[in-house]
């Protein structure tokens, strides 16, 4: 009988993982399933593109995963039951419950509330493609209705900087304001931080700093489980190889992983770390089903990449405690190296086993003698 891998969501994240394991593992030992929500590859780093009313390329996984073997299964994961080694699914015609052997948990993060309240009810999100077209006929509505309307924009993360000078220079007539819970780009050098306010006076973004939100209503914003161990936010929480605390055969990777990186610190969610963590959770794999020794990947943060439109944007490097360092690329320039990760992103994970070696290898005789079918793997 094979040894079944099933790969919850077909990110950056996952789909890495899946290439990986379809090129490195044996066919004759291993089958590989995708099962993901969406038919197509959603680049996240561009959601707010999307939502701004621009065309970003969505790859169909079907070709994406063409001739790799992998199976594709549309379908929402709703519970994993680390126990019995299930995870239920549900899809258009009714789901129901997939078996597994090693679980590759790659689901990704979502937005989070903060127990505000109306939050559920009135705001917007760019966390996955429907609702970033959600928010866009939002948009749309408001443009049509001739005054322009505003757009508040909750949070001064990457994201949200990015979605408010996005909205601000594609959407011209719109009024935007950007609230930030400290100072805007607190993570910034001096001199980025200067460069983040000039770009948002040119675009005419509002900015609150020092502003918690309390509410949110209809009109207006008011201001002042899995069984396995979780932050606060959900994360997986895992050790320096991908490994959960609480459950020695589940591995994370990606936004789902709480990981410390070599310099000490958290790993920050990210594309880049998603690469990081998504190489180390194959390494543990292949050491595990394999027999072989689990070699560590770097995990390294080297910086921030904010686009501020299209036209103008920020790379900020950080020293080895993930601290700013002084100097910064802004401008065209960080527009176009920031681009360039995108597009290049999007073609690896269009080409999930592109450049790997072509031996397969085969599982050992007892990939893990804790458990009778070897390790379940979460990324």
């Amino acid at each position: 009988m094979k040894h079944r891998i099933l790969v919850l969501g077909a990110g950056y994240a996952g789909a890495y993982v899946a290439g990986n394991l379809a090129r490195r593992l044996s066919g004759a030992d291993t089958e590989i399933t995708v099962v993901n929500a969406e038919p197509d590859f959603v680049q996240r780093l561009r959601l707010h593109q999307l939502a701004a009313g621009q065309r970003i390329e969505a790859p169909k996984l079907a070709d994406v995963f063409a001739g790799t073997g992998i199976r594709l299964r549309l379908a929402r994961a709703t519970a994993v039951d680390p126990e019995r080694q299930v995870v239920t699914v549900a899809d258009t015609h009714g789901g129901g419950d997939l078996g597994y052997d090693t679980l590759v948990y790659a689901l990704g993060s979502a937005v989070a509330d903060q127990g505000v309240p109306g939050v559920a009810e009135h705001a917007f999100h760019v966390t996955s493609s429907p609702a970033a077209l959600r928010l866009r006929e939002r948009l749309d509505s408001l443009v049509g209705r001739g005054a322009g309307g505003s757009v508040v924009v909750v949070g001064d993360g990457l994201t949200g900087i990015e979605t408010a000078t996005e909205f601000a220079e594609s959407r011209p007539g719109l009024r935007v304001t950007l609230i930030a819970r400290g100072e805007l780009g607190a993570r910034l050098s001096a001199g980025a931080r200067g460069h983040l306010r000039r770009a948002c006076d040119r675009l005419g973004v509002t900015v609150l700093e020092y502003t918690n939100v309390e509410a949110v209503e209809a009109a207006r914003v008011l201001c002042a489980a899995s069984g396995l161990e979780v932050t606060g936010n959900g994360q997986i929480v895992v050790d320096r190889t991908m490994r959960s605390v609480s459950h020695p055969d589940v591995y994370a990777a990606g936004d789902s992983a709480y990981t410390i990186g070599d310099n000490g610190r958290p790993l920050p969610m990210s594309c880049a770390s998603a690469g990081y963590t998504g190489m180390q959770a194959t390494k543990a794999i292949m050491g595990q089903l394999t027999g072989r020794e689990v070699g560590n990947v770097k995990l390294d943060y080297l910086g921030n990449h904010i686009s501020l439109g299209r036209r103008d944007g920020i790379l900020q490097l950080v020293d080895g405690e993930g601290q700013a360092k002084p100097k910064y690329v802004g401008g065209r320039k960080a527009a176009r190296i920031k681009a360039a990760i995108i597009t290049l992103s999007l073609w690896t994970t269009s080409h999930p086993t592109f450049g790997l070696p072509k031996r397969r290898r085969h599982l050992g005789a007892a990939p893990d003698a804790t458990r009778r079918e070897g390790v379940r793997v979460a990324a």
